[in-house]
């Protein structure tokens, strides 16, 4: 263990505060013991956005009763069975000032029997609650952010029962975050319960053209973004897919068990996904060993979409203990080719994505020695989605199959 004085100056227009913390580091900071497989849940932004307006619209607004019927279809259609447990707020809970003391408080007429009531109930279901707050003076929705108030906001939550924190950066100086977000964790870990934390901080660093330490975020976040916010379309979800395959600053290697990439939510089972493109999506975070974050209307959904959410081969893959980050092994104008190593040790998840948009399909012919599939006495390959056998295959021997526009081939070799 080292003991060490950490000093942090923050400035607005208005204040200069300086935070004295002493921080006691272990070789991984965060030991939270959260996260050691990627969380799995729901989230209300990109479905329901900042829609305040519960007068004309009182079954899509950011509301108590938004929360807890999603914490109802979570519980009875199978949801918690299968491995979500999260129901996270987002954005747009607060009213628009302080307490007296100093405290956050939900807008009251919104969530009229307070944060701790919803705790309550969603815990009741078997599930946790996550809440949002923001590193700078103000959320990005122009809320009160938690800047000079962290370690308030932080036991807050805790009184509240609160289970998950995402930080956003709005309003917040970029040169700020690297102490500002690592002191966030100390407060919440000061509290003694355990909240997973998730943070925006290289998302912001990204957008600014530099590459983040990755290595200082892994210490102190179970999860966290760095790349835009995911959209209802394709283009998005085509967009994070690229990003990840990049690697840029290989963020890759530093996803493990307690500290995840997280490439934004899940949005199948809205409006902007065909089902080919819904599988894709799902394959490709199941790969990239990313947190499943549902943002969808879990009241009104395609049983389709429902069945790819609840796919148990699919998520047995996105939640191996291993927390092995896929990566791209190749890439040409229309394909790509990803693979996970997965347990059994040997065995190896593998997406072949066609991201081009015309024709009947693509036929693709891999060597399996190329796949990382080497092991002399073979594998048989099955598909994920339906569980078929696809074949066995040895390392010089080819797989052949034929990828749909926009879709997905979706495999798991295990050794023979």
């Amino acid at each position: 263990m080292i003991t060490f004085l950490h000093i942090v100056s923050y400035t607005d227009n208005m204040n200069i505060l300086i935070f004295c913390v002493v921080v006691f580091a272990v070789v991984n900071a965060l030991d939270n013991g959260l996260g050691r497989t990627p969380p799995m849940g729901w989230l209300s932004w990109e479905r329901f956005r900042c829609n305040t307006d519960c007068l004309n619209d009182p079954d899509n607004c950011i509301s108590e009763k938004l929360y807890m019927q999603m914490a109802d279809h979570m519980e009875q259609d199978g949801y918690l069975v299968a491995g979500y447990e999260y129901v996270n707020i987002d954005d747009c809970w607060m009213a628009m000032e302080r307490g007296s003391d100093g405290k956050l408080v939900a807008d009251p007429k919104r969530f009229p029997r307070g944060i701790k009531f919803l705790a309550d109930y969603v815990h009741s279901k078997g599930l946790k609650l996550g809440i949002y707050e923001d590193f700078g003076t103000h959320t990005c929705g122009g809320y009160p952010g938690s800047k000079f108030y962290m370690e308030l906001d932080a036991q807050t939550f805790a009184d509240w029962g609160i289970d998950s924190l995402k930080l956003d950066g709005c309003y917040s100086g970029i040169e700020d975050m690297k102490d500002g977000y690592p002191i966030m964790e100390f407060y919440l870990n000061k509290t003694g319960r355990p909240m997973l934390y998730s943070c925006s901080w290289p998302a912001y660093v990204v957008f600014s053209g530099t590459i983040p330490n990755y290595k200082s975020i892994a210490n102190s976040c179970n999860i966290w973004r760095n790349y835009a916010d995911i959209d209802d379309s394709w283009d998005s979800v085509k967009g994070i897919i690229d990003f990840y395959g990049n690697d840029n600053g290989s963020f890759s290697s530093f996803a493990g068990p307690g500290h995840f990439n997280d490439p934004d939510m899940i949005i199948v089972g809205d409006f902007g996904l065909s089902y080919e493109q819904q599988k894709s999506q799902m394959a490709l975070w199941a790969v990239m060993a990313a947190p499943l974050m549902m943002s969808n209307d879990l009241r009104q959904i395609d049983p389709q979409s429902k069945a790819l959410l609840l796919n148990k081969n699919v998520l047995k893959i996105n939640q191996d203990p291993m927390g092995i980050q896929g990566k791209r092994i190749l890439k040409t104008k229309d394909m790509q080719v990803w693979t996970r190593p997965i347990m059994p040790k040997g065995s190896v998840a593998i997406s072949i994505l066609n991201t081009g948009e015309g024709g009947a399909g693509t036929k693709v012919k891999m060597l399996c020695s190329d796949l990382g599939l080497t092991s002399p006495g073979g594998y048989i390959i099955t598909e994920v989605f339906t569980g078929s056998v696809v074949g066995s295959f040895k390392p010089q021997q080819y797989l052949n199959v034929t990828v749909v526009p926009s879709g997905v081939f979706f495999g798991s070799a295990t050794l023979l």
